[in-house]
């Protein structure tokens, strides 16, 4: 018998219209708690006085634990439903919050943010699968285009926000996590009344069982796009990790409100394009983004080479567009290929990628830059970048030329 045996979808208070916009809006704000710490960590530095390592370990404190949710809860809503892992996910995140509101110390922060990845990791897979089984209420595909888009708005709005309460209010530096556990208390309450759309299948414990699965029916795929996951997020890791200290020493150590629009600069630019592209097929639009990635990194290494905060800046956000058209080429080519029961493992499983592109490298760099200096580890990892970007175009090439009659 089974566990949790298949039971009737409960009835909901939310119309499946307003739910895909909450749960759209709760993907912005799980993104933007993620980010809001980033530009206060030098605050928290100067406040305590801990060395530039701890750091790197409240970094990785957060990509380790989100990793772990992926690869254990990843599936998990596939069997208990959307809902349930929602409100669970969202209630950790409440509780990050206020430890983040009541630190006192850098060991609050990494209890803080493991807290914060077990949270988003449990909900990234059950959130993106959610919205696309929502979206028949609002447009067939917007669903795919919002689980783009609305990581990258969350990510540059959660940034920019917590630099400029640092810039206008550096005695308030907890005011943004008091705003953001307010908000999704509000979510909570909503996600409690929309309307579910997985009901309970048997298989939740073996579920748990740590795993990558791409579908059988994405694999193929999933060897050429991931790499293009890589490059964008890759490039994340390197705003996120290294791009707030290479504004400081290009713009001088008082340009706070500038590490945050660095950030925004990537993933606003990279969330505006997905909402403009998504009507473009998905190989084309991954083309695309590889090619005006490369062009982004290319102008980054020349800014990295002259120190021009401006060209920079401009560079950042050639890249952020490709960043945006990258990645929705790789969810717009993968999700369509998998059932509706594999879209929660699938997301997960493209996240796990992402995430490890996103945080290991970045760890690297952190380390390395120590020895070799901040902007030649920068340029050695704009560098890396760019080949797995070339990778990326080179086979979309030789694949379009092999499916091209008479070639």
């Amino acid at each position: 018998m089974p566990l949790f045996p298949a039971a009737p979808l409960p009835r909901a208070v939310l119309s499946a219209r307003a739910a895909f916009w909450l749960q759209a809006s709760v993907v912005v704000v799980l993104m933007a708690a993620s980010s809001a710490p980033t530009p206060l960590y030098p605050v928290y530095q100067q406040m305590w006085g801990f060395p530039p390592v701890v750091l790197t370990v409240i970094f990785a404190a957060y990509v380790l634990a989100l990793l772990a949710a992926l690869l254990t809860v990843g599936s998990l809503s596939s069997h208990l439903g959307r809902r349930p892992v929602l409100l669970a996910a969202l209630g950790v995140e409440i509780v990050s919050m206020a430890v983040f509101f009541t630190a006192g110390g850098p060991a609050a922060l990494i209890v803080a943010r493991v807290l914060q990845g077990l949270a988003t990791g449990a909900a990234i897979g059950a959130l993106g699968a959610y919205l696309i089984e929502l979206e028949p209420a609002v447009r067939p595909g917007l669903g795919t285009v919002l689980n783009g888009a609305g990581p990258a708005f969350g990510l540059a709005g959660g940034a920019v926000a917590s630099s400029l309460v640092v810039a206008t209010a550096p005695g308030a530096v907890h005011l943004i996590y008091f705003v953001l556990l307010a908000v999704l208390v509000l979510q909570v309450i909503a996600t409690a009344l929309g309307p579910e759309t997985a009901g309970r299948q048997p298989g939740a414990l073996a579920s748990l069982k740590p795993r990558v699965s791409f579908p059988p029916a994405t694999r193929r795929s999933a060897v050429w796009m991931m790499p293009a996951a890589a490059a964008t997020w890759s490039l994340g890791g390197l705003i996120l990790s290294l791009g707030p200290s290479l504004v400081r020493s290009m713009a001088g150590p008082d340009a706070v409100v500038l590490t945050g629009l660095l950030v925004a600069a990537l993933t606003g630019t990279g969330g505006i394009v997905t909402l403009l592209l998504g009507g473009m097929r998905p190989t084309r639009a991954l083309g695309l983004g590889m090619a005006v990635l490369l062009g982004g990194l290319a102008a980054t290494l020349v800014a990295l080479s002259t120190g021009s905060v401006g060209l920079y800046f401009a560079a950042t956000v050639v890249a952020g567009a490709g960043f945006g058209a990258g990645f929705l080429g790789v969810l717009g080519t993968l999700i369509p290929q998998a059932d509706p029961s594999q879209r929660a493992g699938l997301l997960s499983a493209i996240y796990v990628v992402s995430y490890l592109a996103n945080s290991v490298p970045a760890v690297a760099a952190g380390a390395l830059a120590g020895r070799f200096g901040l902007v030649p580890t920068a340029l050695g990892y704009t560098g890396m970048v760019m080949a797995l970007a070339l990778f990326v175009l080179v086979g979309l090439a030789v694949r379009t030329r092999a499916a091209t009659p008479g070639q």
